[in-house]
C-alpha cells in the first residue's frame, strides 16, 4: 500500500475535549501539597520550641499538634490528587498500536 506524503491520520480522529480541567486540577493539588509540607515544618518548629515568628502557637502545644497533623493530612491528600490527575493525564485517548507493528520509515 502506498502512502502519500500528505496524509495525516490524525485528522481522521475525532477531536477530544481539552484536558485543561486536569491540568488545573494538577497545579492545585501540587499547591495544597506546597502548604501541606509548610504548615508541617511550623508545627514541627512550633514543637520542638523554635518558632519566634508564629505567634500564639509558641504558647500552646495543642494548636501546634494541631497545625502538624493539618499539615501532614493536607499534604497527603495533595500528594494523593496530584499522581491520580497525573495519572489521568497519561493515559492514552487515541487509537493505540504497539511500537513494532507500525511501518518502519527511512
Amino acid at each position: 500500500m502506498k502512502l502519500s506524503d500528505g496524509f495525516d491520520a490524525r485528522r481522521l480522529r475525532p477531536r477530544g475535549p481539552g484536558n485543561w480541567r486536569m491540568r488545573f486540577a494538577a497545579i492545585l493539588a501540587a499547591l495544597f501539597a506546597a502548604v501541606g509540607v509548610l504548615l508541617t515544618m511550623a508545627g514541627a518548629a512550633s514543637l520542638l520550641g523554635r518558632a519566634p515568628s508564629l505567634g500564639a502557637l509558641n504558647d500552646s502545644t495543642a494548636a501546634a499538634t494541631t497545625l502538624l497533623v493539618l499539615g501532614l493530612l493536607l499534604l497527603w491528600a495533595g500528594i494523593a490528587v496530584w499522581r491520580m490527575c497525573r495519572r489521568r493525564l497519561r493515559r492514552p485517548s487515541d487509537l493505540s498500536m504497539a511500537p513494532h507493528l507500525m511501518k518502519k520509515r527511512d
